[in-house]
């Protein structure tokens, strides 16, 4: 058994046998008091519900069973499931990357309610479906509960045990050498339940191919994933909850073969046939874990939820020594960690008169130790090795302090119509800026019908940079080497400031049959972005000066019986003119250029669809899904060539492309709750050959292809 995992296994064999003993000792006397776990629970996650309610935003409802009439199930990457929401474009595997409503990353996560803090990689991966009861993807005019990150918040309930425990194990094989062992438990005894997961995976495709080939070269990954989650209801209106994570996963950099090559590591021109690029071993190693215990008290119109948190992340990334020299005239190990902590409250107070007032804070303190070792050459005015490379070491320290207070009114004013009014103030302090903002929120629905909801809203955000993604290296002291910048300007990098608009329809056509249609519009200032400018898969943060984002996502969706489809489509436009932070990351013409101009940020798509159909149906004795998906996208920005031969950053994009997709499951009931599930997936049905980036763009450093076609299938036994 892996490391990672044994700290759940103990974990949880202490809290079985704890609570067994618990029931053992229990009094049989009249005087013990008899609680229904099944409606204190019930009526504590109602609770939970009513403290942070997504009141005139937009949200995507996905359950347990959606994920598993989606490709892999619930072997599937987080990402993946995410993409089947409306206006999420994809990108690369690697970091997790997701982008909705044409912003990079910019999600918040949050579990049960509690706000998980970042790490250097995003949780695109570190998540796992299996655990996941229910999600959803909010977005549009978020309420005043909801800060710092602003794009859309996922926000998971969690599996937590259930009323007659059980659990499965699962293994799924299939193409590129994927092999995904699993499994679950769930148990409860009296007022105590525990839900752990934990799985690992080996594949051969860990990141995108950077070439259209089927199968990479030096690209095998192994993850490694575990999540316990732990509830005691204390009485009729409170309980304390604890859940934690732990994930371990190690990537090799995919390679390219038939690159050419520039100096040699003692500084002089490089021989032809000395070096071949398709051998070339970099790698990269990545840890994150978390660690949540919440308090939750609903008593009466009264609800309150506290947690304390930590969270500890990091990523090395591991140069091949000799052939990063030859290809890139620089070989740099890089390992970045970052530790943080904090304190979640919130709260809600039903007065009866159609008011319900909601308030609460956050707190979230964070370090990064970023340390490398840059291997470089010394070049002369031209850039040519001037002697033999040598090795350059850098340590920086960063660190920053994030806080929030919200308050917010709901008001439901009568005919159809509630009124949701609020602020928040948030501060940030760290070591490259210190910023604060007042931001005002509002969010009017009417609902003239059952069957029609109509919404609008405005909010102001205020987004901080991401600490672990700032760079906090001396630019000063790669000059003269292989690896100076074009420029040492390097202004920080600053909070982003936007006033945000969104406006939306929803309507039931029939009991089945639900569209939606939803506007947006966004103005910033500062716009954050990010973006891949060296070797390593570790992001680098960057302001424009202005940004502004629009579009429009049209929604539909059909259940009947075992019948169901559902279809989105996602139009976005996203910009922005003159970088003033990190200049030193950019080509001083390009610099020069987005400086007066207008350009499409770099993961702008102007069109991403996403379509499926399911049906299922049962028998005596189990039941049998067939399912079909489609993605769809016109594909993110590449730079262009200007009639006059210079670059227009960003100014074209990858090709259209669309992937088909199907699968299907049964289910083979043994009675007694155990059953057999068997479920098969062919993933780009077509075998087509697509790029998400050719290697060109701000902030893009290599070539990225979509997976070619895959065969999976997968056995599991529930219990």
């Amino acid at each position: 058994m892996h490391s990672c995992f044994r700290p759940f296994v103990l974990l949880f064999s202490v809290a079985t046998v704890v609570a067994a003993q618990e029931a053992q000792s229990a009094p049989s006397s009249g005087r013990a008091v008899t609680l229904d776990p099944v409606v204190v629970t019930g009526q504590l996650d109602q609770g939970r519900e009513l403290i942070l309610p997504n009141l005139g935003a937009t949200s995507f409802l996905i359950d347990a069973q959606q994920i598993q009439d989606q490709p892999e199930g619930e072997d599937a990457p987080f990402n993946q499931v995410l993409l089947r929401a409306p206006g999420v474009a994809q990108d690369s595997a690697a970091n997790g990357d997701l982008h909705v409503r044409g912003e990079h990353a910019n999600l918040q996560y949050r579990i049960n309610g509690v706000l998980l803090p970042e790490g250097i990689t995003g949780f695109g991966l570190e998540l796992d479906p299996r655990f996941v009861s229910s999600m959803q993807l909010v977005t549009g005019s978020l309420p005043a509960q909801y800060g710092f990150r602003t794009a859309g918040v996922v926000d998971i309930q969690t599996k937590g045990g259930g009323s007659n425990g059980g659990g499965g194990v699962a293994l799924q094989t299939g193409s590129f050498d994927t092999i995904r062992p699993s499994v679950e438990e769930s148990a409860n005894s009296g007022n105590l339940r525990a839900y752990v997961d934990a799985s690992s995976e080996h594949t051969g495709i860990g990141i995108e191919n950077p070439t259209p080939g089927t199968v990479p070269i030096h690209d095998s990954s192994d993850q490694y994933k575990a999540f316990a989650y732990l509830s005691l209801i204390l009485d009729r209106t409170s309980r304390v909850s604890f859940m934690g994570s732990l994930s371990s996963s190690t990537y090799q950099v995919p390679n390219t073969p038939g690159l050419p090559a520039g100096t040699s590591p003692n500084g002089a021109q490089w021989i032809p046939g000395n070096f071949n690029s398709s051998t070339l071993k970099e790698k990269q190693d990545e840890e994150n874990s978390y660690g949540v215990v919440m308090y939750q008290k609903s008593a009466g119109d009264l609800n309150l939820q506290a947690s304390a948190f930590g969270r500890a992340s990091s990523v090395h990334f591991i140069p091949d020594p000799v052939g990063d020299l030859y290809f890139n005239g620089v070989a740099s190990d890089v390992d970045r960690s970052l530790r943080s902590g904090g304190l979640q409250a919130d709260g809600s107070y039903g007065s009866g008169d159609g008011n319900t007032l909601r308030g609460g804070a956050f707190l979230l303190n964070e370090a990064v130790a970023a340390t490398s070792t840059t291997t470089v050459f010394p070049v002369d005015g031209y850039g040519n090795p001037t002697g033999p490379a040598f090795p350059i070491a850098d340590h920086q320290d960063l660190h920053g302090l994030s806080a929030g207070l919200y308050v917010q009114d709901e008001w439901r004013i009568g005919g159809g119509i509630t009124v949701n009014a609020g602020t928040r103030w948030d501060n940030f302090e760290s070591s490259f800026d210190n910023e604060r903002q007042l931001s005002p929120r509002l969010n009017v629905i009417y609902q003239p019908t059952d069957a029609t909801t109509i919404h609008a809203g405005y909010s102001r955000y205020f987004t901080p940079p991401p600490v672990e993604n700032v760079s906090g290296t001396a630019v000063a002291r790669f000059d003269g080497t292989s690896n100076a910048a074009a420029s040492d300007q390097d202004d920080p990098v600053r909070a982003e400031r936007s006033d945000y608009f969104d406006a939306g329809i929803s309507r039931k056509l029939t009991p089945g049959w639900q569209v939606g249609l939803d506007g947006y519009s966004k103005r910033a200032k500062n716009q954050l972005d990010d973006g891949l400018f060296v070797q390593t898969l570790i992001l680098s943060a960057f302001n424009y000066a202005r940004g502004r984002v629009q579009g429009a996502e049209l929604t539909g969706s059909y259940a009947k019986g075992g019948f169901s489809a559902y279809g989105n489509l996602a139009d976005s436009v996203a910009k922005g003119e003159d970088w003033n932070s990190a200049q030193f990351l950019f080509d001083p013409a390009d610099l020069a250029y987005v400086r007066t101009h207008w350009i499409y940020l770099d993961h702008d798509q102007r069109l991403t669809g996403s379509f499926g159909t399911a049906y299922r149906w049962g028998r005596e004795h189990g039941d049998t899904l067939l399912y079909a998906d489609v993605l769809y996208g016109t594909g993110l920005r590449t730079d262009a060539t200007a009639a006059d031969g210079s670059n227009i950053p960003n100014g074209g994009t990858v090709r259209p492309y669309s992937t088909l997709n199907i699968g299907g499951e049964r289910s083979i009931g043994l009675g007694g709750g155990h059953a057999i599930k068997m479920h098969v997936d062919v993933v780009n049905l077509a075998d087509k050959s697509y790029e998400l980036r050719n290697g060109s763009g701000v902030g893009v450093n290599a070539a990225q292809y979509g997976m070619r076609r895959g065969f999976f299938g997968s056995l599991r036994y529930d219990f």
